[in-house]
Order: structure tokens, then C-alpha cells, then sequence
């Protein structure tokens, strides 16, 4: 699969994701809407970005600044490689 370079395409696959996200995250207050499943939900979603941006920008600007990374499957890669140096 070749890289998305499309601007616009970036803006509809941003759309996309986000919409998915709104999605499921009113389906799953609708399930079950409590305030602590608000909760819960919104500490899951905060905790996921940081560790994407983990993965994405603290490692590749402060840490290792010589590695790129592709995508989860790149740092999982690199994450496993470097624990087993």
C-alpha cells in the first residue's frame, strides 16, 4: 500500500476516524450511560492518544531521533528490537 499524500484524502480519512470515534463512543454511553462509563471512556481515549504520541513523536524527537516510524506495527517492531539489545 503506498503512502496517502492527497491532502484532501487526509482530511476525509481525519473525518472518517473521527466520526467512527463519535460513533462508538455514543453507542457505548447509550449501552450502558452511566456517569462512571463516561468516565472510564473519556480516561481510555486521553490514555491512548498519549501513548500514540509516545510512539509517533517523543521516540523519534527526544529519544532515538535517528528512527522514522511507519506506523504501529514499525514501533512495535522497534520497541521489541530495542529491549532485546
Amino acid at each position: 500500500m503506498q503512502d496517502l499524500k492527497n491532502p484532501k484524502l487526509m482530511w476525509l480519512k481525519a473525518i472518517v476516524f473521527l466520526m467512527i470515534g463519535v460513533a462508538s463512543s455514543a453507542l457505548l454511553l447509550l449501552e450502558s450511560p452511566t456517569v462512571r462509563v463516561g468516565i472510564l471512556l473519556a480516561v481510555t481515549i486521553w490514555a491512548f492518544c498519549r501513548a500514540y504520541y509516545f510512539a509517533f513523536y517523543v521516540i523519534e524527537h527526544y529519544i532515538d531521533p535517528q528512527y522514522k516510524f511507519s506506523g504501529l506495527i514499525s514501533f512495535i517492531t522497534y520497541a521489541f528490537k530495542k529491549r532485546a539489545r
